[in-house]
């Protein structure tokens, strides 16, 4: 068995031990599983298509897109990605309301470092309402919860987040904490229940007694029970006589205190409330713009993308045509590439663009001297778009002369001034600032009024072609 087919052997195993781990929901475990089947294999395209159908359970829906992405990229034709993406982009208001969930956990987790866990609680409870296969909001809610010691919701938080993942290890580490929590809260219990059995408390006057249970206290226990009953209905009179009364004043004052506590508690109450509304209500208009700008980068992401990787494809197959794939990638949107995104398109720029920026220039050239402007304006302003610096400055003057034979003699003077400011002595800078005294002093005239246009074009075009004659 030679090394490819152990490589292929080695991935289709930890394939099959991660469909077998995400069929129990041990959605962790598959992803481990499921990542070195890539690792062995970066083009097994099952194994690809099951980790993002393993994170779209978990909630992360951006993960599970990246991986469907490179996917078709792999395999374009008969690739069940597609179906994935297409479900997926049909269905913008649950991405919405998936985007709008994952801005509440992210303002959640702000909230939890600022110390506001009760508006980090509202947060997440609205997230995970949205989105309910989000694991990561279960988690942080059910450990504000333990913060906060609310620990039966603490402990539902946690468990919804262990339906989705049976083997995550922050969700087993918080149950394990709620088991401590509760085998801890259940010995003190059994204590407190224990040390009352052992004592016996009854009240004489204004005094209360503990004592321990004797055997003679169990067995009359009837008769102590009619004796207590006596002497409190002695205590009671005695009480409601010389305390009960002079105490219904103070306790309707208190009562009245205690009312306007609660009411100022209520109040402060809505007040933060409202605060809190208010605060979301400006989050929602502020980033409303910020979402529609996302989505778009996010569409302008995914065709720069799958730009870059069908040109690569064409790049090493060599069945396209230089000129094409430079066209093809001067659509790309360069900045919003990752780093294997980004290495790919330099790796194909390096090789592609010298070239064909020499046989555009030639054609512009060319174009040029038999007075075809618009085609060498064309030509020359995608050698810019690939080197702007190409020549030394060169071809901008020749886009500059160009746009002046076209008549568009601003354009010109742009050029002419960049030119100057950019290529300091240089033959180009040169040339542009005679051009501008040219067009400052008249330029010459012969006998009938008119530019000599011939001795024009024979400089325009020996410096064009680097100070030779043609």
């Amino acid at each position: 068995m030679d090394y490819a087919t152990k490589l292929v052997y080695q991935s289709n195993y930890w394939y099959n031990d991660g469909l077998k781990k995400a069929n129990i929901r041990d959605l962790s475990g598959a992803i481990v599983s499921l990542r070195r089947s890539l690792q062995y294999n970066r083009s097994n395209i099952a194994a690809r298509n099951l980790l993002g159908l393993v994170y779209y359970g978990r909630g992360d829906v951006a993960e599970a897109l990246v991986e469907w992405i490179l996917s078709k990229n792999f395999q374009s034709h008969d690739n069940i990605a597609n179906y994935y993406i297409q479900k997926t982009r049909e269905n913008t208001a649950e991405l919405e309301t998936i985007n709008q969930a994952v801005k509440k956990y992210n303002q959640a987790l702000s909230y939890a470092k600022q110390n506001g866990e009760d508006l980090a609680i509202i947060q997440l409870k609205k997230a995970v309402d949205a989105h309910p296969s989000f694991v990561k909001a279960y988690q942080l809610l059910a450990l504000l919860y333990l913060h906060t010691e609310q620990f039966s919701r603490a402990r539902q938080a946690i468990r919804a987040a262990h339906k989705l993942d049976k083997t995550d290890d922050i969700t087993l580490r918080y149950m394990h904490e709620l088991n401590q929590i509760r085998k801890s809260r259940t010995v003190k219990i059994k204590e407190k229940d224990k040390k009352d059995q052992q004592t016996v408390t009854y009240s004489i006057g204004n005094e209360t007694i503990i004592q321990p249970v004797s055997a003679g206290y169990k067995e009359n226990a009837g008769l102590h029970t009619m004796v207590n009953i006596a002497v409190g209905l002695l205590v009671g009179v005695a009480v409601m006589w010389f305390l009960i009364l002079p105490a219904v004043t103070r306790s309707r004052e208190q009562k009245t205190n205690r009312d306007i506590v609660a009411f100022s508690d209520q109040i402060a109450e809505q007040k933060a409330q409202i605060s809190a509304l208010q605060t979301e209500l400006e989050s929602f208009r502020s980033t409303s713009q910020e979402t529609e700008n996302a989505q778009a980068t996010a569409s302008a992401t995914q065709e720069s993308y799958e730009t870059v990787m069908n040109i690569q494809s064409h790049f090493y197959a060599g069945d396209m045509g230089n000129q094409s794939m430079v066209e093809e990638l001067l659509k790309v949107n360069v900045d919003s590439l990752g780093t294997a995104g980004r290495e790919a398109y330099d790796e194909m720029a390096e090789a592609l663009f010298p070239q064909v920026c020499g046989s555009l220039y030639a054609a512009a050239q060319e174009s040029y001297d038999v007075a075809n402007y618009e085609t060498a304006i064309s030509n020359l302003e995608q050698v810019l778009q690939m080197d702007e610096d190409y020549n030394d400055g060169g071809a901008m003057l020749l886009l500059a002369l160009s746009y002046q034979g076209s008549g568009d003699q601003d354009q010109a003077n742009v050029y002419y001034q960049r030119i100057i400011e950019d290529y300091a002595d240089t033959d180009a800078a040169a040339s542009a600032q005679e051009e501008l005294d040219a067009q400052n002093g008249g330029g010459k005239t012969d006998d009938s009024g008119e530019e000599d246009t011939d001795q024009k074009k024979e400089e325009a075009d020996q410096e064009t072609n680097g100070g030779n004659e043609e």
